[in-house]
C-alpha cells in the first residue's frame, strides 16, 4: 500500500543526534571525508575519493552550481546598536534572483531582521570601502519584513554590495562565528550562479581530483541551478506533513541539460545533493504541466508541494522532458526560470533520479523524508551505522552514496 505523504507524522523521522556529532568545521581536505555506500540494502564504508569506482557504469552526475551570497548584513543604528538583516529573496523590481543580483541603485527584498524591536524608525546604515548602503522597513509580513535597500555608488550591482559588506550565512546549527576559511569551504568548487543563502552541501566534497577521476571512469556530469533558500533549515513543526508548508526555491533550466537528460534516461541519473534531486524531479513535473497547458505563461512555471501526489495521468519521463523542450522552442528561449515547492516524501514515485549523493541530515527534517522516500525504512539502519562508525553529520559532515 502506498504511503499518503500528507498523513506522515514527523515524529516517525527522529533519531538521536548528539551535538558532538555535528561537524562544526570542514576537514582540512574536502575529498578526505568518509563516504557511506548504501547499495541494494547493503552498507559499506569508503572515502570520498572512492566515489568514481562506486558509481554504476554510464552514470550521469547532476550538480547544482548555485553560489552562496553574503546575505547577512550588520547595520549600525545612530545610537550605536546593531541590526542584523538577512536577505531571503528579492521582491522588487525583480523577483528573479539572477536579475535582482544585477540590480543597481536600489531594490526590495524579503528579509529576516534581528534586534528588530530595537530598530524604532527610519533607515539604518552600513558603510563599506568606497560606499554606503541604507536599509528601510517597508512592511512587516508573516515571519519576515520587506526591506528597501539603497546604496551609493549607485552603479554598483546588489551582488557587488553584498560582496563588499555582507557576511556568509552559516547554518544556524553550527552555532559559531564565521572564519576566513568558511569563505572558500562553504562554497562548492564549481559554484558560479549567485543567489543561494545556503550551500548545496553534498557538493562540498568534490575536488578537481575527484572530478578528474570521474572523467577517467567515463562518468559524465551536468549542471543545473536551484538557489537554496533559508527554508532548507526550517524545522517541521506540524504533527503531520499536510500542515507543513514547503518553502519555494528558484530553479533555472537550460536546453542543453534537458537534451542531455533525454539521452540519459536509459542509464542512471544521480543527483549530487537533495537540491539537485528536487530540481530534477521538478523538471519532470514542470514538463507534465506544460503538456497539459501548452500556453502556460513562464511566470506560472511552478511545482506545488502536492502536485506529484495529485496527478492522475502522469506522462513518461521522456514525454515530460520533451514537453519542456517543445515549450522552450515555441518561446524561442534556451533557458527557463521556474520555482518549486516539491516535497519528496515516502509515497513519492521517482521519475528521473536513480540514486543520490548526500550528507547526513537533521532529525525531523524534510531532507530526511526525502532520503526515506528513496531507500524506505532502511534510512534508520543507515543512520545507526553512521552514528556507530564516527561519521560526521550535517553541512560540513561526511557523505553517502544511496543506490536503492
Amino acid at each position: 500500500m502506498l504511503t499518503d505523504p500528507k498523513k506522515l507524522a514527523i515524529k516517525d523521522f527522529v533519531y538521536d543526534l548528539p551535538d558532538e556529532r555535528i561537524a562544526k568545521f570542514p576537514l582540512p581536505e574536502r575529498d578526505q571525508s568518509k563516504l557511506l555506500q548504501y547499495h541494494g540494502g547493503q552498507i559499506s564504508d569508503h572515502t570520498f575519493t572512492d566515489l568514481s569506482g562506486l558509481l554504476p557504469p554510464h552514470t550521469l552526475l547532476v550538480f547544482n552550481n548555485t553560489k552562496v551570497v553574503q546575505a547577512r548584513l550588520l547595520f549600525q543604528k545612530e545610537t550605536g546598536g546593531v541590526v542584523e538583516i538577512f536577505c531571503l529573496e528579492p521582491v522588487a523590481p525583480h523577483r528573479e534572483v539572477q536579475l535582482a543580483m544585477q540590480q543597481t541603485g536600489s531594490c526590495t527584498w524579503k528579509c529576516l531582521v534581528g534586534n528588530n524591536k530595537r530598530w524604532k524608525s527610519g533607515p539604518v546604515s552600513l558603510y563599506f570601502e568606497g560606499g554606503m548602503v541604507q536599509a528601510e522597513r517597508e512592511a512587516q509580513q508573516e515571519g519576515h519584513f520587506l526591506i528597501r535597500f539603497t546604496w551609493d555608488p549607485t552603479d554598483l550591482t546588489f551582488a557587488e554590495v553584498l560582496e563588499r559588506c555582507g557576511r556568509l550565512p552559516l547554518p544556524p546549527y553550527l552555532n559559531r562565528e564565521l572564519t576566513p576559511d568558511d569563505h572558500t569551504r562553504y562554497q562548492t568548487i564549481y559554484a558560479d550562479q549567485q543567489g543561494a543563502v545556503a550551500a548545496p552541501t553534498a557538493g562540498l566534497h568534490f575536488t578537481e581530483r575527484v572530478l578528474t577521476q570521474l572523467q577517467e571512469k567515463g562518468i559524465d556530469t551536468a549542471y543545473l541551478t536551484l538557489h537554496v533558500g533559508a527554508g532548507t533549515f526550517k524545522p517541521v513543526k506540524a504533527d503531520v506533513m499536510e500542515a507543513h508548508e514547503m518553502h519555494a526555491e528558484q530553479l533555472y533550466i537550460t536546453k542543453p541539460l534537458l537534451q542531455r537528460l533525454v539521452q540519459q534516461l536509459a542509464h542512471p541519473i544521480i543527483p549530487v545533493g537533495t537540491t539537485s534531486m528536487r530540481s530534477l524531479e521538478s523538471i519532470y513535473w514542470l514538463g507534465a504541466k506544460v503538456l497539459e497547458q501548452p500556453d502556460l505563461l513562464e511566470q506560472a512555471l511552478h511545482v506545488t508541494q502536492w502536485q506529484p501526489y495529485e496527478s492522475t495521468n502522469p506522462p513518461t519521463p521522456a514525454a515530460a522532458i520533451q514537453g519542456l523542450l517543445d515549450y522552450m522552442e515555441r518561446r524561442g528561449t534556451d533557458y527557463l526560470h521556474a520555482s518549486t515547492q516539491i516535497i519528496i516524501a515516502p509515497g513519492y514515485a521517482f521519475r528521473i533520479c536513480n540514486g543520490l549523493v548526500t550528507n547526513f541530515h537533521q532529525p525531523e527534517s524534510t531532507l530526511l523524508l526525502l532520503v526515506s522516500a528513496l531507500i524506505g525504512d532502511d534510512w534508520r539502519k543507515l543512520y545507526q551505522h553512521a552514528l556507530a562508525n564516527d561519521y560526521r553529520f550535517l553541512s560540513y559532515g561526511d557523505s553517502s552514496l544511496l543506490l536503492p
